[in-house]
């Protein structure tokens, strides 16, 4: 028996104002994960982003 799966296409426009927010939302996102990635005191985070920090002239240490 094949398992199979409907393709539904129903596009809705985004306006000018929801893309500026969907950017600005997940700009914010990312300056918190950086930040808080960069300036973390958590040994585990520290070094699982070590060598991506420095490779990013992100200061560390």
């Amino acid at each position: 028996m094949p398992i199979t799966s409907a393709k539904h296409s129903i596009t809705t426009p985004v306006t000018l104002s929801q893309r500026v927010v969907i950017a600005v939302g997940a700009s914010l996102l990312g300056l918190c994960l950086v930040y808080f990635a960069g300036f973390s005191h958590i040994e585990a985070v520290h070094n699982a982003a070590h060598d991506t920090r420095h490779s990013a002239a992100f200061p560390c240490h």
